[in-house]
């Protein structure tokens, strides 16, 4: 038996993960979700997670990677929301742990492409991929996550990018508007695309519309109930949209064009002809609206370009799970 442990770590949750890397693929044995802010450390949580599973007789991990939510230098990485500052040799040692390897939450993703099944998969727009060419994982979660993948001898490598801190270009009247209101909301000289092309840009652009269209008249229902209650504007738009309010579905159309239109540039950035996967948080719950106009007409939307998107195909991730499992798949590409 070959174990693996993988994580992935987040500011609210940590998942930690132990599986057995067979013939066939990969078997989950153990898996725990754990509050990241209870913890001083991702070391004593490692401890404590095989320390259980070593009373069972369980051997230590052949090799774990986990994925965290920012950039990875020198193999170290510091998470700002929880004053952690990881790095790979201490875990390692603190741990008791053969190989160690930190890896950006959205590069890690590229890793477990080729091993995703059906299940975890949404088809979006069902074209061929070109074999042996770069890919492209993008997803709008709290921000926006953006990573290539590129196929070597030793099979697939991460690139991980700041893509989504990128300038927001406004391409139309509306989307001006609204960036000059974001600026003023937020203090800030700069947009960067995840203000508008994230989970907490859908809110965003829901605030600006109520601002301009209804500045002294009481909020809709689902706005007010919004504020009142704490909910998340993300999720309120949504719903208010599901349900057929005419300015929350103009907020998810106004978003989802924004969306395409990104996903367009970096298709166009990084010549992904191996295809483009949709991760993040929003990627099965706006489904429907990533196969609607508003989204693929704005992605294919690059004039003379357009012939070179049309036949890249695109995929959603639906699997909320599938950071610790391509955190599993790296781990497996470690012990060579």
């Amino acid at each position: 038996m070959t174990l693996l442990l993988a994580g992935d770590i987040g500011g609210t949750k940590t998942l930690l993960s132990l599986y057995n890397a067979t013939a066939s693929g990969l078997e989950c044995l153990a898996q725990t979700r754990y509050p990241s802010a209870d913890w001083p450390d991702l070391a004593p949580m490692v401890r404590e997670f095989l320390g259980a599973r070593a009373d069972a007789g369980t051997a230590p991990p052949a090799a774990a990677c986990f994925a965290v939510a920012g950039p990875v230098q020198n193999g170290q990485a510091s998470l700002t929301n929880l004053h952690w500052h990881l790095d790979e040799s201490r875990l390692a040692e603190e741990c008791g742990l053969a190989r160690v390897e930190l890896v950006n939450d959205f590069a890690v993703l590229v890793y477990g492409l080729p091993h995703l099944g059906p299940e975890q998969l949404a088809s979006v727009r069902p074209e061929q991929a070109v074999a042996g060419a770069p890919m492209l994982v993008l997803g709008a979660g709290t921000g926006l996550g953006v990573a290539v993948g590129v196929p070597g001898a030793n099979g697939l490598q991460a690139l991980p990018t700041e893509g989504g801190h990128g300038t927001f270009a406004p391409r139309t009247a509306a989307e001006w508007r609204l960036s000059q209101w974001l600026q003023a909301d937020l203090g800030v000289a700069r947009l960067s695309i995840e203000r508008v092309v994230s989970g907490t840009g859908l809110g965003a652009v829901a605030r600006w519309l109520l601002a301009e269209r209804t500045p002294d008249a009481p909020p809709p229902a689902w706005a007010a109930d919004g504020a009142a209650s704490g909910e998340d504007w993300p999720a309120r738009v949504a719903k208010a949209a599901e349900a057929g309010d005419p300015l929350a579905s103009e907020a998810l159309e106004l978003w989802l064009s924004a969306y395409g239109a990104t996903t367009g540039d970096l298709a166009l950035t990084s010549l992904c002809r191996g295809g483009i996967w949709l991760a993040g948080g929003t990627a099965a719950k706006q489904l429907a609206g990533l196969r609607s106009p508003a989204f693929l007409e704005a992605f294919l939307a690059k004039g003379r370009l357009r012939p070179v998107l049309e036949p890249i195909p695109i995929q959603a991730i639906i699997d909320p799970a599938v950071g610790v499992f391509s955190a599993a798949c790296r781990a497996r590409m470690l012990l060579g």
